[in-house]
């Protein structure tokens, strides 16, 4: 698939603006906790770029959160994955931003947190 092509440019012909676009270029001007949620079957953005970044974040000290989902690609489709992610983005939140006892949370594993 060429999906990026539109969206970026050619590669390698445009190899610059992949490069200047990559988030994980740009860790350094990155400050805010960070919540990466990652279909394992993910063509788009592959598992190790998130791995690549929660890495990346964590070792700077940012609290971080990575979840890879297995079965699911760029854009989740399975019931329960989406319940999940909905779930852990609650309580990504609530821990973020100090708000204690939020009904029906789940219990969240935050690096540097």
């Amino acid at each position: 698939s060429r999906y990026l092509d539109g969206l970026v440019g050619l590669f390698p012909e445009d190899e610059a603006i992949y490069k200047e676009r990559s988030p994980i270029e740009s860790v350094d001007t990155l400050s805010c906790p960070i919540l990466l949620l990652q279909g394992a079957d993910d063509k788009v953005v592959p598992p190790n770029q998130a791995e690549m970044m929660h890495t990346a974040v964590v070792k700077k000290g940012i609290p971080a959160c990575l979840k890879i989902y297995e079965g699911e690609q760029h854009g989740f489709r399975q019931a329960k994955n989406i319940e999940d992610a909905l779930e852990t983005e609650l309580a990504f939140y609530s821990k973020v931003f100090g708000i204690k006892d939020v009904p029906g949370a789940i219990d969240l594993k935050i690096d540097n947190m």
